[in-house]
């Protein structure tokens, strides 16, 4: 039986790599990694999410600032064997899953999405409550009640 990809990640793959996340965020603080392209940066682990069989986790990161996006995600995977093998070390796993690392872009739509709505036409259509549907909701109410 084959899984449908659309399929919400299982309790075990949410903890497995809720774990895994708090180990590498103290492997990537502790350790010396010997990669010239992450000796400057400090770098986040958002998320891990891991496979259903959990033998592949992909670690969504973001240097601190945003900047030097690139080299952060190629240093990480120069730096990929001495992670995972000090990733053995922190957990409790029959195997450690092979890690692949990705930018995660989440925070740059946030911000895109924040920029439209701080957006005068945006705003505007906020603040006058058009096209709102619990106003539209409210008016046909008044409606129905005035025609009883």
């Amino acid at each position: 039986m084959s899984r449908s990809r659309g399929k919400a990640p299982s309790q075990r793959q949410l903890r497995v790599g809720e774990e895994i996340r708090h180990s590498l965020a103290r492997i990537l603080m502790e350790e010396d990694l010997h990669q010239p392209e992450l000796a400057e940066l400090t770098i986040t682990v958002t998320e891990v999410r891991m496979s259903p069989d959990l033998k592949n986790a992909t670690v969504f990161v973001t240097p601190l600032g945003g900047k030097s996006m690139a080299a952060a995600v190629e240093g990480l995977r120069k730096a990929m064997p001495f992670l995972r093998h000090a990733l053995a070390s922190h957990l409790n796993l029959r195997f450690t899953p092979r890690l692949s690392f990705q930018a995660d872009r989440s925070f740059d739509e946030a911000e895109r999405i924040g920029a439209l709505l701080r957006h005068e036409r945006v705003r505007h259509d906020i603040e006058s409550g058009e096209g709102a549907p619990e106003d539209n909701a409210s008016q046909d109410e008044e409606e129905a009640s005035r025609g009883a």
